[in-house]
């Protein structure tokens, strides 16, 4: 893909939970880890897909007929994509009336993400601004720079969510332009985290490090644990994530993210599978005790909600 151009697959407005302020998020489309819990499926794949959304589908069947051999099956009274047909879909998007299958990501450019953007600047002058999410933001490196500077440039306050999973030369590039980096750390221990996400976690920690240890980015930094039943959400995974990362910078801010049980929900609709069983988030007593084992582990600045 250019460098000028990037994938988007969501733009949120008036968020709340993305940083200071009010905000607006943009997803960035593509993913290299593939967490078993991932919050934003419609996310992953870098490349522009269509989805079905069946409580808009009134059942016309005329996409069977615009469809070319291959991209659609019909079967319990739906159509089912085969989103490993070679050939673009732009018939069966442009003949659903309902929109009931369309595009999950518009492709932008740097200036048209910017007055995107500029539609919301009203709500920045009361501590708010842009957050860059996905996917992974890394992934679309170059043109999060580009935008990322031309933000700076107007005086957004600029934010990122991230796994960290990308070049250590574009996370050292970005940073300056950052006011607020959040950064997850999953699992601290490499072999589960490749278990659960795909990939090891080196680079990673790396690049957290290399941010914690920064004293001009170290404090726009929040560390950020989801906490999902049977993988991150064990005291034993908080108490060492909690240790490394004030081992590193003591002042460090830590958040403990709840699990959120409306995933499963985005899955259906791009197709794939939820792998995960039918976990409830933890308790009010339960999230307690987590953040009591972050303390006793050596945060200081753990970020309530």
């Amino acid at each position: 893909m250019p460098t000028s151009e990037a994938l988007v697959f969501d733009i949120k407005r008036f968020a709340v939970h993305d940083g200071d302020g009010l905000r607006t998020t943009v997803f960035f489309k593509g993913c290299p880890l593939r967490c078993k819990w991932c919050q934003n499926p419609e996310g992953l794949e870098p490349v522009r897909q269509p989805v079905y959304l069946a409580k808009q589908c009134i059942h016309c069947k005329r996409c069977m007929k615009k469809a070319k051999e291959g991209q659609l099956v019909w079967k319990y009274d739906h159509p089912i994509i085969q989103h490993d047909h070679p050939g673009n879909f732009d018939a069966i998007v442009e003949t659903c009336p309902a929109c009931a299958i369309r595009y999950d990501s518009q492709t932008y450019t740097v200036d048209k993400l910017l007055k995107k953007i500029r539609e919301d600047e009203v709500f920045f002058r009361h501590d708010g601004g842009v957050t860059f999410s996905g996917g992974e933001p890394l992934l679309q490196g170059r043109f999060l720079y580009e935008i990322l500077k031309a933000c700076k440039k107007e005086g957004i306050h600029t934010g990122i969510e991230s796994s960290m999973y990308g070049n250590p030369e574009l996370v050292r590039a970005i940073a300056p332009y950052l006011d607020r980096i959040f950064c997850d750390i999953k699992i601290l221990d490499p072999e589960l985290h490749e278990k659960a996400t795909g990939k090891n976690n080196r680079l990673i920690l790396d690049n957290i490090r290399w941010l914690l240890e920064s004293p001009q980015h170290r404090d726009k930094v929040i560390i950020r644990t989801p906490l999902i039943p049977g993988y991150s959400g064990t005291k034993e995974n908080i108490g060492a994530i909690a240790q490394w990362i004030s081992g590193i910078y003591p002042d460090v801010h830590y958040e403990l993210l709840n699990y959120n049980p409306l995933a499963p929900a985005k899955y259906e609709m791009t197709g794939k599978t939820y792998p995960l069983g039918d976990y409830k988030p933890f308790t009010k007593a339960e999230m307690e005790a987590f953040k009591q084992t972050a303390r006793q582990n050596g945060i200081k600045n753990l970020v309530e909600e």
